[in-house]
């Protein structure tokens, strides 16, 4: 990922944040030329690996999974709030260009085929628990535990254990002051909640800066 260096997220906490947070991401691989993404849910194990290892599974039906048998390297693309950036927001509009903002961790490894049907409805339970956990009612999988080991043979569960990560947080780190300060106002009063988002990210980072200069 082409990333400048005031773009770059270095912090091993803050990309392990980000993946278990925008856990929805594409898995892309090759094959002989040919190029397969799939977008799926992640869980991330923080405790395996010097950078985590991502857990998830695919339809059987998926022919991506096949991929795997080869050891080849694929890439787990993470998205987070991202939005478009008007130059009549700067100091001086005419002399700049429209641009987006925007967040993203990319994560490299090697994927592992999981074939243990108790792996996989542990890493099944652990996905819905997570997500069911700030329901009221949390839906548990066991009280539909017979559809559930039925429908385990439909799937492949995988693990890749992450061999390097990249992050870039692209918030107008490269604009002044005042025109970051315009920028993030602009997208505060967006009715787009990911503009509203990335300018929420943008306060968080400038405000990490003067914590870090004080």
């Amino acid at each position: 990922m082409y990333t400048p260096k005031h773009f770059e997220m270095n912090d091993p906490a803050e990309l392990t944040a980000f993946m278990e947070h925008h856990n929805f991401a594409a898995l892309v691989t090759s094959h002989e030329g040919d190029i397969t993404a799939t977008h799926l849910p992640f869980m991330l194990d923080p405790s395996r690996g010097e950078h985590g290892t991502l857990i998830a599974h695919l339809a059987r039906t998926n022919p991506q999974w096949q991929t795997f048998v080869d050891g080849q390297e694929a890439l787990v693309i993470f998205t987070g709030p991202h939005a478009y950036v008007s130059p009549s927001w700067y100091e001086k509009p005419t002399v700049n260009v429209p641009t987006w903002n925007y967040t993203a961790v990319h994560a490299y490894g090697i994927p592992r085929i999981v074939e243990d049907p108790e792996m996989i409805y542990a890493m099944l339970d652990q996905l819905v628990k997570a997500h069911e956990s700030s329901y009221e009612r949390p839906w548990p999988m066991q009280s539909a535990e017979e559809h559930v080991r039925r429908l385990i043979g439909g799937v492949v569960g995988f693990e890749m254990t992450i061999t390097r990560v990249e992050g870039k947080a692209k918030l107008s780190q490269n604009r002044s002051e005042v025109d970051q300060h315009h920028v993030m106002e602009h997208l505060s009063q967006s009715a787009d909640p990911l503009s509203v988002d990335t300018a929420n990210l943008m306060r968080e980072r400038q405000a990490e800066k003067q914590s870090t200069n004080a």
